[in-house]
């Protein structure tokens, strides 16, 4: 079978979801684990957009052994040189450079004439390509350019040394059979189209994207641009997760395959709702946890006689893990490891201590600790955001009877500060207690409680929404007392926007 490469835009698209920016060592640890997954070409980000953009940008390039590495540019010449800067030392780096082709935004946010984008994609593949052999150009809206335009500067990119062209539908526009249309027409018109990869990049405003991308990918694309979990600038793009999946099920009406590993889907999958914070809608499909559920009755039954009557993928073979096998308080080191190593972590030895020792602390308050308590511990010790603030102590007094009150004590930057407020309810209270603390002004736009396991003793899991000054952070907390919970989400959230006040999240959308 013909081979469709995949390219991962998580760290760079994928970001720029409201509040689903991630720092350096999140952006690493990600990195590290779409490469096991199997993903051909990782778009780190855009280094042009921040510091702290360039720096993740350039460690994930010198730390990936098989992966190409993609940094996203204008085609300015500053923007190019930026992107290489940070991809240099990558061993296999990756310029992806865009302009927008269709009439609207050359129009209106370009001011520049079909001659002047046709001259600037010239300019700017010939530059690339003096700097790298491996150079991609993407018509930013493509699927609303002209027909007959977006093959001449396909033509002409690929002429002046672009191995990939990529046709974005950057606003979700397109339906299938038209985008298919699309896509046989560009493979016609273009002469030189054989001398390059042709790719595609979907997004999801129509809910479309996954479809549109297998319709380009049966009339002649061969390399599609995703995310995991589907995470992207307003309604997503393509789920890494479907497309994978759908070519694996599917062989005998879409004859392609990939070099994804279908087992490391759900542990990536949870990975980035773990480091991002957005939590994936119970029917998702593929990832989400009604996926493989069944509860009419009469499927239920179908199941227990053959589970391939209602089930057309085995949960096992995206790596959703049914075992019973749960830890207590006299597990040891190994057996924690070994578990962790099964859901995708591989950790290092402060990081399995730090684990270790939250692990002890929760099998104390409660008699087995499941994966997805494993996954919270996790997500709390090692995969939380640099912490310019971290709550030291919270002390709650509420009932019927009184008004409830929050005593509070923060670490700020390593100095601690204390205080006590009041609040309509205990987690209002301490909200307030700890925004005057932190000298914040952010505004809560959601608060969302899950139980992450079964029983009293489960623990609860806390994401909260935050905005503050145009920026906005999801933050997220787990703990068996939900109000402790509550406080963790809301601090996690304040330090992912103090991140965000220093790295703005890039915005650029193709």
């Amino acid at each position: 079978m013909e081979r469709v490469i995949i390219f991962d835009t998580t760290l760079r698209d994928g970001e720029q979801s409201p509040g689903a920016s991630m720092n350096a060592a999140e952006k690493l640890r990600l990195a590290s684990q779409l490469e096991k997954l199997g993903v051909d070409v990782l778009e780190a980000g855009f280094p042009a957009a921040s510091e702290g953009d360039f720096n993740a940008v350039s460690q994930i390039a010198q730390k990936m052994k098989r992966m190409r590495v993609a940094g996203l540019a204008r085609t300015g010449k500053e923007d190019i040189d930026r992107a290489w800067g940070a991809i240099q030392r990558a061993k296999f780096p990756r310029i992806h450079t865009f302009i927008a082709t269709s009439d609207i935004h050359m129009e209106y946010k370009l001011n520049m004439s079909r001659e002047d984008v046709l001259k600037t994609t010239v300019d700017a593949v010939t530059y690339a390509k003096t700097l790298t052999e491996d150079v991609e150009f993407s018509a930013e809206d493509g699927s609303r350019s002209d027909r007959d335009f977006l093959c001449k500067v396909f033509e002409a990119a690929i002429a002046a040394g672009a191995t990939t062209v990529n046709l974005p539908d950057t606003v979700g526009y397109a339906i299938p059979d038209e985008f298919a249309e699309l896509i046989k027409y560009v493979r016609q018109h273009t002469p030189n189209i054989d001398q390059a990869i042709l790719s595609v990049h979907c997004h999801n405003d129509l809910g479309l994207a996954t479809a549109n991308t297998l319709a380009a990918v049966t009339a002649g694309a061969r390399q599609v641009e995703v995310t995991i979990n589907g995470i992207g600038e307003r309604a997503g793009n393509t789920s890494l997760e479907e497309v994978v999946m759908a070519l694996h099920t599917r062989p005998d009406f879409i004859p392609f395959e990939t070099g994804a590993n279908p087992a490391l889907i759900h542990p990536t999958s949870r990975l980035v709702t773990m480091i991002t914070g957005m939590i994936v809608q119970p029917n998702k499909a593929i990832v989400g946890a009604n996926a493989f559920a069944h509860e009419a009755g009469i499927h239920q039954d179908g199941m227990l006689k053959n589970p391939m009557t209602y089930e057309i993928m085995r949960p096992e073979t995206v790596g959703l893990n049914r075992s019973e096998l749960v830890l207590g308080k006299h597990s040891g080191r190994h057996a924690l490891r070994d578990r962790l190593s099964t859901l995708g972590y591989d950790l290092a030895d402060d990081e399995l201590k730090t684990v270790f020792e939250a692990f002890k602390e929760l099998a104390d308050k409660k008699k087995n600790v499941v994966d997805d308590d494993l996954e919270a511990i996790v997500a709390e010790g090692v995969l939380r955001t640099t912490e310019v603030f971290r709550l030291e102590y919270l002390h709650i007094v509420s009932g019927t009877t009184v008004m409830p009150m929050a005593s509070v004590r923060l670490s700020i930057n390593d100095r601690i500060v204390t205080g006590a407020g009041y609040g309509n309810g205990p987690i209002d209270a301490a909200f307030n207690t700890i925004a005057k603390l932190t000298d914040t002004q952010s505004e809560l736009l959601r608060f969302t409680v899950s139980a992450l396991t079964g029983g009293t003793d489960a623990l609860g899991e806390v994401t909260v929404r935050l905005q503050e000054n145009g920026l906005v952070a999801l933050g997220k907390g787990s703990d068996p007392d939900i109000i402790n919970a509550s406080a963790k989400a809301y601090i996690n959230g304040l330090n992912r926007l103090e991140y965000l006040k220093v790295n703005p999240v890039n915005q650029q959308v193709i």
